[in-house]
């Protein structure tokens, strides 16, 4: 998939992250529902949020084409002391 990286935003009003495809489509990452979906911890919640709120074009690369489990796994308090 081809992104237009200057049309990917956080939109606050719906909680989603939208970015515009380079032939016109555009998709809107629910990031509430990710979240739910991926059941996060507090720390992984706000890795996402960072890069939601810093680089949505990397939040939405990540979601799209990632490995987001295998991502945030390596997302400090995820291990346990062991680790």
């Amino acid at each position: 998939m081809k992104y237009d990286e200057r049309a990917c935003k956080f939109n606050m009003d719906t909680g989603c992250v939208e970015l515009l495809l380079r032939d016109g489509r555009m998709i809107s990452i629910d990031c509430t529902g990710v979240e739910d979906e991926l059941n996060v911890t507090m720390a992984q919640r706000t890795e996402l949020d960072y890069l939601i709120y810093n680089d949505p074009l990397g939040y939405a690369d990540l979601i799209l084409n990632g490995d987001s489990e295998k991502y945030l796994k390596n997302v400090s308090g995820s291990r346990t002391l062991e680790d």
